[in-house]
């Protein structure tokens, strides 16, 4: 198993252009995301919960669920249809598992942190700041 994991990923850090402004680019993107999904999941929960949960949750919730989706993704996302299922369950349980109210409310805390992403990049993308593709939006 660690001989496939080395072969794997070894490609994968071997791939990486070592170009400073890729790697500045690259770690802004992951910034405005985290900042982007943070707010949006906040203001899911709140909506949602009913009282302040804190941003310190919906900012754990975000890089918890961004880790998980990309992992399931990179296992699960090539098969048509179940893959992308399994990336949004996979989501939506890190919701769940971080915030109180069970699966209903957590498919409406991502259902509004959706649609709050997809609002706040059609804006940055409207100004020309960034383009909602390179921040992995699924459907922006």
């Amino acid at each position: 198993m660690t001989a496939l994991f080395a072969a794997v990923f070894g490609e994968v850090v071997l791939q990486v252009n070592g170009d400073e402004a890729a790697i500045i680019s690259a770690v802004f993107v992951f910034l405005v995301s985290l900042l982007i999904g943070t707010g949006a999941i906040h203001l899911g929960a709140q909506v949602m919960i009913d009282r302040d949960t804190g941003f310190r949750r919906a900012a754990l919730t975000a890089l918890l669920g961004a880790i998980v989706y990309t992992a399931v993704g990179f296992f699960f996302g090539w098969i048509p249809l179940l893959g992308p299922l399994l990336m949004l369950i996979a989501w939506i349980g890190v919701i769940n598992w971080l915030y109180p109210g069970g699966w209903g409310t957590a498919i409406g805390v991502g259902f509004i942190a959706w649609i709050v992403a997809v609002l706040v990049l059609f804006a940055l993308a409207t100004l020309g700041i960034v383009t909602p593709d390179a921040l992995g939006v699924p459907g922006a």
